[in-house]
């Protein structure tokens, strides 16, 4: 049975049978195993979502390699903890304040955020500096559509973001190793670019908790630790914001982060990759194949000095 979601009523005083997200509104549906204390659980489907022309045709990565080897500090530093430790985060009910230099300061609800624009499916790899790639279906929406929200000022050169920190839902957070709450960055002309997105879902489905529910960033021509995830906080800025992997170590992370095989980490080589659930490895491309999207972005730049 499909309940519709009457119009006023707000996402968080949904109560069971259960919630899922579609392409302009929050959809109920039962069985109730989806709602476990007011948290949207993994495997509740998203519907209305659109096909994206930006999408590779490579073949995709399995869904249980992406949702059980994870990056995700807050949840311990092993590849296969956020999985597990991850399970109990409530992302029900969930807030993203947007704040600085902005002639439209807001704080929204996951109403709001998925209201801003249809939902679209975008198959893109992620390439990640330890020498493993994938290539997911993400679901979400450009990040621009919600620049637009708040208006920017002309001051406003960077946006830089806040995960999420609460050592009380993310205990291993306090071993973690990194400066917390995780924090990222963009320049203004890369976060209004169509190709990065805000993400609320995967393989069909809500976005798993590992995979940094209910909202996160991701932009394909960076590595991935760019791609911040279970957003709380937005802020627009003039200089060039702080990032947790350049703050714990700037000779090993930049600010830009782009995937460049010719600049390799100190500790190993860039030039190739291996896919999760992949033996042999493949060639690193430059921009993680989005060159001829990107590429105008850093005319100039030496992209060795600005790694």
């Amino acid at each position: 049975m499909l309940i519709r979601k009457p119009a006023g009523i707000r996402y968080s005083e949904i109560t069971p049978p259960g919630v899922y997200w579609s392409r302009r509104r929050f959809l109920a549906v039962a069985p109730a195993s989806l709602i476990l204390a007011g948290q949207a659980q993994a495997g509740a489907k998203l519907n209305g979502v659109i096909q994206s022309p930006f999408s590779t045709s490579e073949k995709q990565t399995p869904y249980k390699d992406v949702t059980s080897y994870n990056n995700f500090y807050e949840f311990g530093t092993g590849k296969e903890q956020p999985a597990e430790l991850a399970r109990n985060l409530k992302t029900v009910p969930w807030t993203i304040s947007v704040e600085g230099a902005v002639a439209k300061p807001k704080v929204f609800d996951l109403d709001a955020v998925m209201k801003m624009a249809p939902l679209e499916e975008r198959i893109y790899r992620l390439r990640c500096v330890e020498g493993w790639s994938m290539v997911v279906p993400w679901i979400g929406f450009p990040l621009n559509a919600l620049i637009r929200q708040v208006e920017p000022l002309s001051k406003a050169k960077f946006v830089a973001f806040q995960s999420l920190h609460d050592t009380r839902q993310m205990p291993a957070a306090k071993w973690a190793g990194i400066p917390l709450p995780y924090v990222e960055g963009l320049r203004m002309d890369e976060a209004l670019h169509p190709l990065a997105i805000l993400c609320v879902g995967l393989y069909g489905e809500v976005l798993p908790n590992q995979n940094g529910a209910p909202v996160r960033l991701v932009v394909p021509w960076k590595y991935g630790f760019k791609s911040i995830k279970s957003i709380v906080k937005i802020r627009f800025v003039e200089k060039q914001p702080p990032t947790t992997w350049n703050l714990s170590n700037a000779r090993e992370y930049g600010f830009y982060s782009n995937v460049n095989p010719e600049v390799d980490h100190p500790r190993w080589s860039q030039a190739s990759e291996r896919r999760l659930g992949e033996f042999f490895k493949r060639k690193t491309l430059l921009f993680n194949g989005y060159g001829d999207q990107v590429a105008q972005l850093y005319a100039g730049m030496d992209l060795r000095k600005h790694y």
